[in-house]
This record gives structure tokens, C-alpha cells and sequence, in this order.
């Protein structure tokens, strides 16, 4: 089996690539995962137009999410898929962060394959859909095909310069469902115990594959407001898993401009890469125009949450935003780009071509001190 990257390994990996700047990706078309990914629905023309205004701006990443369900029913059809779609990104000069997992199902719905429901109106991420679903991750007898799932892809692409990295499981223990703006339902607490243990398995599976990218999940436990106070940044159980298991440190970050550098630092004590592969979040302060500069600066990589404005929805604010009564209908919650690829705001887009146009995040990760 292979071995976890050492903090060296790690480091010579990161000092290699340019500096990571990218986007978490659906096509305005797609209504969550399972649409972009089933034969019926997959969309190449629009991919290609949409990953190519990404290429005008300077975006060189992007992180997308592979559903178990198209796999199981659709083998090697979604392989092909995949493969299309790694070719469209290298095309426009963009690496592909692969999720293999995801708790997130706001839907409130298990996965489903065929026809997805349209996005219910006025609510953020409404027809989210978690991957493999929460009953099944909750279910071992079921952890045998998920091993396989898990096994087969990275197997099949473990070689392929246009991974730049393997994201195992998005969020595991999320139990946040969003069934409309004015209400939050909490799945069963044995969700959380149940996504640890198979979170540990996947980086064994993963690591036995021996795939030549990095392998990562990203901590994900923060406040909505997490201020100054360092000791309750990510120390859920998970959390801590997460950043010991993986080769390289992932975390999200949707915080204001305040909290992001001492949780840039946080990281950085680590001694290994870091990449935000969440943020955006611009009701709550979470901005290009200050936060951008903040990861280039420190060389930490970035995926903000959303290209362009489409069935997602994901323009509008989470139902906790509105609650608090922080909702501005004239902001945009997430995305940079409507659907003609105008940018929200030019002067976003602006920064981004700066700092990956000109090379402007060139220093090298730190190495320990001896």
C-alpha cells in the first residue's frame, strides 16, 4: 500500500505547480451532480463554453463531484464521461480536483437516478444531492460497493496528469438539510460516526490503489462567525482525522476577511500545502477583493464556490442567512459570472487574471525548521 506523503513529498510536490486558484464547478445547466454526470443530461457544449470564460479570467482549477449512483448504474459510461470532461478542462489549460464522496444533501432527498426536480424557486442549492446518500454511508452492508466505486476510479484515472488531486469525501457528517427558506432539519446524529469510520477506510482503499496524485479531505467545522478564537477552529473529530490522513491539508473557509489569515496560519503550522477548497460567501464578508490577495500572499491554493449563476441557485444565500435577516437581494452569495459569462462584478475577475496571469504567488511553501 501506498505510503502517506510525507511533509517533504508534499512540499516538492506543491513547489512544482503554479499557484492553485480555481472554482467549484457545475454548468448553469445542472441542478446538482447526478444531472451533470447521467448520459441524458451531460452537457459538453456548455462545459466548453463555461471552462473556456474561466480560461479568459486566468482560473487554472476547478473541484467537481462524482455520484456513486451514475457508477453503479452506468459503468463505464460515466468513466467515458469523465474522461470527456477532463479533456475539455485540459483544453482550457484547467486541472480537476476529483470528489469521490459528499455528505451535502440539502434536498433532504436520498441520490435518485433520471430526471432531477427542478430548483425549488428562491432557495439556494435546492436539489443538492449527497453521493453515494446519507442512508447508504449509514448502511456497511452497503460500505462493499462503495469500496469498489471508490477503487475503480481512482484505478482508472490514478495516472493522469489532469487529476491534480483527489478529494475522497466531501464534508463527511454533514447533516444539514435544507428543506426551504425558513427551515433546517439535523439527519440522525449516527451519521457523524458512521462518515469517521468510512472516511479512514476510503484513504486505506485510495492508498492502496497507489494513485501518483495527493489524496486529501478537507476539514469543514467552523462557526458561521468563528472570530479570533483559534482552539475551536476545526477540532471535530472529523476534522482532525481528516488533516492527519491526508497527504496534502484541505479546509473550507467561509469566513470574513478578520478570521481568514490567522486560519491561513493555523494551516500553515502544519508544514504541509494548504488549499481552501471552500469560500465565497459574500453576504458574511467571505470576498474576492480582500481574500483573494490574503491566499495569493501566502501562497495557500483557493477554490471559491460557484462559476456561473445557474439551476443551482447557489446566488442566493444559505436559509441560515436569511434567518438572521442578512439577505440583500442586489448581492450575489456565491458564483462570479451570469449566464452570458458577465462577470457579478468586473473588478473580481480582475484580480484573479492579476495574481495567475503574471505569476504573482511564486513563493515556496516553507520548510521546517530544524
Amino acid at each position: 500500500m501506498r505510503q502517506p506523503w510525507s511533509e517533504q513529498q508534499a512540499n516538492d510536490w506543491y513547489r512544482q505547480q503554479a499557484w492553485p486558484c480555481g472554482f467549484n464547478y457545475l454548468p448553469r445547466t445542472a441542478v446538482n451532480w447526478t444531472e451533470l454526470w447521467q448520459a441524458d443530461t451531460f452537457d459538453p457544449p456548455t462545459i466548453d463554453q463555461e471552462l473556456g470564460w474561466a480560461q479568459a479570467i486566468g482560473y487554472n482549477q476547478l473541484r467537481i463531484n462524482l455520484p456513486f449512483i451514475v457508477w453503479r448504474a452506468d459503468r463505464d459510461g460515466l468513466l467515458a464521461r469523465i474522461d470527456h470532461f477532463l479533456t475539455l478542462a485540459d483544453a482550457h489549460e484547467i486541472k480537476v480536483m476529483l470528489t469521490l464522496m459528499d455528505d451535502c444533501g440539502f434536498s433532504g432527498d436520498e441520490p435518485f437516478l433520471g430526471p432531477q426536480k427542478p430548483p425549488v424557486p428562491d432557495v439556494h442549492n435546492s436539489q443538492a444531492a449527497a453521493s453515494p446518500g446519507r442512508r447508504t454511508v449509514m448502511n456497511r452492508e452497503a460500505w462493499p460497493e462503495i469500496e469498489r466505486y471508490v477503487r475503480d476510479v481512482i484505478r482508472h484515472f490514478r495516472d493522469d496528469s489532469r487529476v491534480f488531486i483527489w478529494d475522497l469525501y466531501n464534508e463527511p457528517g454533514n447533516r444539514g438539510i435544507f428543506i426551504g427558506p425558513d427551515e433546517e432539519v439535523l439527519f440522525e446524529q449516527e451519521l457523524e460516526t458512521f462518515a469517521l469510520e468510512l472516511m479512514h477506510l476510503v484513504f486505506t482503499w485510495a492508498r492502496e490503489e497507489d494513485p501518483s496524485q495527493p489524496l486529501t479531505v478537507a476539514a469543514w467545522h467552523l462557526p458561521l462567525n468563528p472570530g479570533q478564537a483559534t482552539p475551536s477552529w476545526y477540532q471535530h473529530p472529523i476534522d482532525v482525522a481528516a488533516a492527519q490522513l491526508s497527504d496534502i491539508i484541505t479546509f473550507h473557509a467561509y469566513v470574513d476577511t478578520p478570521a481568514l489569515l490567522p486560519i491561513l496560519g493555523y494551516w500553515q503550522q502544519t508544514h504541509r500545502p494548504a488549499i481552501c477548497t471552500e469560500w465565497l460567501a459574500r453576504h458574511i464578508g467571505s470576498v474576492v477583493e480582500t481574500q483573494l490577495p490574503q491566499f495569493c500572499a501566502t501562497r495557500v491554493g483557493c477554490y471559491q464556490w460557484g462559476l456561473v449563476r445557474g439551476k443551482t441557485q447557489t446566488w442566493l444565500p444559505w436559509p441560515a442567512i436569511r434567518k438572521q435577516k442578512r439577505d440583500d437581494p442586489q448581492l450575489w452569495f456565491h458564483d462570479v459570472l451570469d449566464e452570458q459569462g458577465v462577470p457579478f462584478r468586473q473588478g473580481e475577475m480582475d484580480l484573479v487574471r492579476e495574481f495567475t496571469g503574471r505569476g504573482a504567488c511564486p513563493a515556496p511553501v516553507k520548510k521546517r525548521e530544524k
